[in-house]
């Protein structure tokens, strides 16, 4: 009778009849159901025990609920439905999924990688239709180009087909950067910024004469310091005795102006030899800095000086 109890109890409240053990309860199969229960009545003026049928209590058709139900709720098929941009994620998946299969095949030299054209941040989100993160999207090419360093006749049909959703379909060709020429009087002309200083340099093979808006070098520039800025591509590939430089400096100052000529002189000297740009890019002059004396604001001393503080 208490089991009986219980059950109604749990009738009663929702949420007692919802986490109802009802499979693991014996006492509810058919030939239970069928039987006669003997109920002992709490009245103590009655002391013999009554039968009441099942019949009567009305709860032959009781049924269990959540039979064969695995999940509350739809699972997705996808790990990244619940993700900020779930498309995306599932490219990065696979491709990590990919890398990890085929990390044993060999790669091409450093250098030697083949040309892809990479789609660019609103090609993807056109795509995808996804607001994607610059950082997100970086982390994905990060791991397509490690996949496409796969020497190409090695390389899988289906890492092939993974890295056609991030390419483009532009020549490659058409975005590489421009390489200056040597004109019919063997010049190479090279410009150069730095600061407020803007300089263009003429270098032809020669003796390795030096001329800056007509004067010497050491006449141009008084400091050490700036006399090496100049000349410091020069230097790093041990061409010093081999071209000659003619050189025209505007704005700024000093330092400005040596450091925009270095980078004049860089850019026209991979002109006459192509082959020394990546040793001009690890000497440091190739990029162009962008630094700049920050401004001065409305209500400060400098650009970010306060003024003193007076109580009074």
């Amino acid at each position: 009778m208490a089991s009986i109890g219980s059950a109604f109890s749990c009738l009663r409240c929702r949420r007692r009849w919802k986490s109802f053990p009802w499979h693991r309860n014996s006492s509810w199969s058919q030939s239970s159901l069928s039987s006669r229960v003997r109920s002992l009545s709490t009245d103590h003026r009655r002391k013999e025990s009554t039968e009441i049928s099942l019949e009567d209590l009305k709860i032959k058709d009781i049924r269990i609920p959540f039979v064969g139900v695995k999940h509350a709720r739809a699972v997705p098929t996808r790990p990244s439905y619940f993700s900020r941009g779930p498309r995306l994620d599932q490219i990065h998946i696979r491709l990590m999924r990919l890398l990890v299969k085929y990390n044993a095949l060999p790669v091409c030299k450093l250098g030697e990688e083949p040309d892809v054209a990479w789609a660019k941040m609103e090609d993807m989100r056109g795509r995808l239709g996804e607001p994607i993160k610059k950082s997100n999207l970086a982390n994905v090419q990060k791991v397509a180009k490690r996949l496409s360093a796969i020497i190409p006749s090695l390389l899988p049909s289906e890492v092939k087909q993974a890295l056609l959703e991030l390419t483009r379909n532009e020549d490659v060709v058409e975005y590489k950067a421009k390489i200056g020429t040597v004109d019919q009087y063997g010049r190479a002309i090279g410009v150069g910024k730095r600061k407020e200083s803007t300089a263009r340099a003429f270098v032809l093979e020669g003796t390795g004469e030096v001329l800056v808006n007509g004067k010497t070098l050491s006449e141009a520039f008084g400091r050490v310091h700036d006399r090496e800025s100049a000349i410091w591509a020069l230097t790093a590939t041990n061409r010093l005795d081999k071209y000659n430089v003619w050189a025209v400096v505007e704005g700024g100052g000093t330092t400005g102006r040596a450091e925009a000529l270095a980078l004049a002189v860089a850019k026209a000297l991979v002109a006459h030899e192509p082959a020394l740009k990546s040793a001009l890019r690890r000497a440091g002059c190739i990029s162009r800095d962008y630094r700049t004396v920050e401004r001065k604001k409305h209500g400060r001393v400098k650009a970010r000086k306060m003024p003193a503080w007076v109580k009074r």
